[in-house]
């Protein structure tokens, strides 16, 4: 299949798909640990690659894997992806393979990055350097010293900034350095960061790549020579997808565009319903108009994603007690299913942040971070206005 020619959608549900001797219209669940041969001269073959074949599940090696590899690096029209075994696992590859040179990390990311960058990345020697995303001559300036990798998010968890990817991506080229976004919150359907001049994206297929809370993963997609590298490391490691979840992902990634179209929808009539609520201080959604980054999401995005997060006026105890009057919403830690779940960025992802810290990025205790599901719209917002009435 032309990936360049056929839509989204199609890709995301023929791309990759392997002839199965039955008549499977989709790829079966390839649960093997190990592939065996006639002869050792067939092994050798596939090992080095004269004759198509499957050889060792750990090194990704299995048809459900490639199945799934193959889909995901047609939506985000790149040349290659690998999945791995969680968001995190994706993103220390992508950090140990290729910030030797130093990472540059650009404004704000999820608490796990955070303190893998702040705490592991340091611990193995590494040079790691953490800047304001407005701070454009900062970039420059470390760069210019030699840094070799940028990596952000766009837009970021949980207060939803959003960065000019071309910016970024021409000024790190011009120092011959490496650009990696986590680009989890967009989705592929939202922002094609490849595209946008981005060398390497990542998702936690945990979320909207999942989209039913019933899988864990992590993907990376880029060109053959970037995503080398990382191969090496996912293997050692022992970081691959199981087939089972890549057999769940594939099936996942065929409702893709119409499930985040959706939540697009939903997400932004709640925000505008909320950012006049006398119970909320501010609102934090890119599809606003009054929001920091809306112009230059409109410019490099095609939605504004499921994800909002809300301040709550009344501090700590008024946002527990906001978020505990919820009825249709699950307290969970997680985003991006077909179900709506909030969580309080303070007491989960980002909870191992000092108090200090997390109030120098903007994560204050009253803040609510909102991941809006598939349920009726109208119930989304009746639930969400029952709970902030009690608190005015």
């Amino acid at each position: 299949m032309d990936k360049m020619s056929a839509g989204f959608s199609t890709r995301c549900i023929h791309a990759g798909e392997l002839n199965d001797q039955y008549g499977s219209l989709h790829t079966p669940l390839y649960d093997t640990s190990t592939f065996g041969f006639n002869s050792t001269e067939q092994m050798l073959d596939v090992i080095e690659g004269r004759k198509f074949g499957f050889l060792y599940t750990r090194y990704g090696s299995n048809p459900s894997i490639k199945n799934v590899e193959t889909k995901l690096a047609s939506i985000e029209l790149a040349e290659e992806s690998l999945v791995f075994s969680s968001g995190m696992a994706a993103i220390s590859s992508t950090l140990l393979a290729h910030g030797a040179r130093g990472v540059i990390c650009f404004g704000e990311v999820y608490g796990g990055s955070w303190e893998l960058m702040f705490r592991q990345l340091k611990e193995l020697g590494r040079s790691v350097v953490f800047l304001d995303s407005e701070d454009w001559q900062g970039l420059n300036q470390q760069l210019s010293q030699g840094l070799g990798l940028v990596y952000f998010e766009t837009p970021s968890n949980p207060l939803l900034n959003i960065i000019d990817i071309a910016k970024v991506c021409k000024i790190a080229h011009e120092f011959d350095a490496i650009v990696a976004i986590d680009s989890t919150f967009a989705t592929p359907v939202n922002q094609q960061t490849i595209k946008l001049g981005a060398d390497i994206v990542i998702h936690s297929a945990t979320k909207y790549l999942g989209g039913h809370s019933d899988l864990t993963g992590g993907v990376v997609a880029g060109s053959h020579m970037m995503l080398a590298p990382l191969r090496i490391w996912r293997k050692n490691l022992g970081q691959c997808m199981s087939p089972e979840a890549a057999h769940l992902l594939a099936r996942s990634l065929s409702t893709l565009e119409i499930r985040v179209k959706q939540q697009n929808t939903s997400a932004l009539r709640i925000a505008e319903i909320l950012q006049n609520h006398p119970a909320i201080e501010k609102v934090n959604y890119p599809g606003l108009v009054n929001f920091s980054g809306y112009s230059v999401a409109r410019r490099q995005m095609s939605g504004f994603g499921g994800m909002l997060s809300i301040a709550i006026r009344g501090g700590a105890a008024a946002a527990i007690q906001m978020v505990d009057a919820l009825r249709l919403f699950a307290i969970a830690p997680s985003l991006g299913g077909s179900e709506s779940l909030v969580s309080q960025p303070s007491l989960t992802s980002h909870r191992d942040l000092s108090v200090e810290l997390r109030a120098e990025r903007g994560i204050e205790e009253n803040l609510v971070r909102l991941s809006i599901g598939l349920e009726n719209p109208e119930d989304i917002e009746n639930d969400l206005l029952q709970a902030l009435l009690q608190l005015i």
